[in-house]
């Protein structure tokens, strides 16, 4: 009885400081949040898979709630659509020539999107190594997402691994002109060539942007994400068992943030305050490799960059129960100290990530840009090693707290209001530290 009167109370505490701000308590509500989660996990979305129509529409949604929120499209686009290209090589014909010999898939790999290849030792392209001890799948990544021509001489202590790099040639890369040549080597070739004919295939991705212009510090930006994108419709689940529902709706991965990212939008527009430039996107291709959040984070200076909110997975009770929620990478700078701080007294508490064996610091959206030094955090209640419906059908709206998740709302932005006006200023991370 006695840990249900403290909890009540603990409760009672919390609606009570936040409802002093009736501005939020109107705007961010279980109401609010219901109907915004109703239409992002419907079965009529099917499950927002990456490239499919389903997702396109998810898309108009948000944009049309970020046009009636009354948000700045980005760069004056005058769309919320933030579109942009991957895409896939298969070859249709290739030779790569080593010091005079024809090369096998396992001592040389060309990595292109272009049509045609002719190029050799004459064309310019800048010479990197990688060596042993390194990892290799991180270097390569490396090379094949930079915007130059490499020719990398890898160590042949890889000879087993080298032939995987292959595979890079049919994944999901940001159209490019610039191609890499890898080859298996102690010593540099003294020439070397490639002829080629590829079939290139483009498929397009959006993100959805939303700003609120700051007042005094217009060049400092804020971010609120959250991913859009979930897993489609599968008849089978990975073991192969035929599913009774094949619709992975996502209720809460990640419509639940995406819809607080929604309603922030909504209550900082009607504040009217903000000094610093507020970014509010939802994020595509979360699921099948960071596409949206990589492509996004390519459009700043990471040194005007503040602070990162990502949102993921918001909907259900963290393990500490209600009133309570974990940042990923906690340690890494002291946003986490901020944010608590500014909660003295609600009865809701900020943790530090207490799965760290699971690596959630680099499997959000928020990792690109804290690879760069953003105080990028994602928060989250989602309890990582007991979470019945991640990834399942079962994901599905009447599995959430909606009270909990307005509550969570209100947390972050009554939290973060210290940074948006500029008065406090995370510490960046460190990257020496960042793998």
């Amino acid at each position: 009885m006695k840990k249900i009167i403290a909890f009540a109370l603990l409760s009672a505490i919390a609606s009570f400081s936040f409802a002093q701000d009736k501005k939020m308590d109107k705007i961010v509500n279980a109401k609010e949040v219901e109907r915004i989660e109703k239409v992002l996990s419907s079965d009529d979305m099917k499950g927002r898979a990456t490239f499919s129509p389903d997702i396109d529409r998810a898309a108009d949604f948000i944009a049309s709630e970020f046009k009636k929120t009354g948000l700045k499209t980005w760069n004056n686009s005058g769309s919320y659509l933030q579109v942009f290209a991957m895409a896939t090589g298969t070859v249709v014909s290739e030779n790569i020539m080593i010091d005079g010999v024809k090369a096998e898939s396992n001592k040389a790999v060309a990595i292109t999107l272009l049509p045609e290849l002719n190029i050799n030792e004459k064309s310019g392209f800048e010479k990197v190594y990688i060596a042993k001890g390194a990892n290799l799948n991180t270097e390569a990544r490396k090379y094949t997402t930079g915007n130059k021509n490499y020719l990398v001489i890898v160590d042949t202590s890889f000879s087993k691994a080298f032939a995987g790099l292959a595979g890079m040639k049919s994944r999901q890369r940001f159209k490019s002109d610039k191609s890499v040549l890898f080859v298996l080597a102690t010593t540099d070739p003294k020439t070397w060539s490639v002829t080629g004919k590829y079939d290139i295939k483009e498929q397009k991705l959006q993100n959805v942007v939303g700003m609120l212009p700051g007042k005094s510090r217009k060049n400092e930006y804020v971010i609120f994400s959250g991913h859009y994108d979930h897993l489609g419709v599968r008849a089978k689940d990975r073991q192969g068992n035929i599913l009774p529902d094949s619709i992975y709706n996502g209720a809460n991965d990640d419509a639940a943030g995406t819809t607080s990212m929604m309603i922030l939008a909504e209550y900082f527009k009607a504040l009217k305050n903000n000094e610093r430039t507020i970014i509010f996107v939802a994020f595509t291709a979360e699921e099948v490799g960071g596409f949206g959040s990589q492509y996004f984070s390519r459009q700043f200076d990471p040194a005007q960059v503040m602070a990162m909110f990502n949102l993921e997975m918001t909907g259900t009770e963290s393990k500490w129960g209600r009133n309570s929620a974990y940042i990923t990478g906690y340690e890494r700078t002291d946003m986490g100290k901020i944010l608590q701080g500014n909660l003295e007294g609600t009865g809701f508490t900020f943790y530090p990530d207490p799965y760290t064996t699971q690596n959630l610091f680099y499997r959000s959206d928020n990792a690109t840009l804290a690879r760069l030094g953003v105080p990028a955090h994602t928060i989250s209640t989602s309890k990582m090693d007991n979470e019945p419906n991640y990834h399942k059908p079962s994901d599905e709206i009447g599995t959430l707290d909606m009270e909990n998740m307005a509550m969570i709302i209100k947390a972050v932005a009554l939290s973060s209001r210290g940074i948006i006006s500029g008065k406090e200023t995370p510490s960046r991370v460190d990257t020496s530290t960042l793998r």
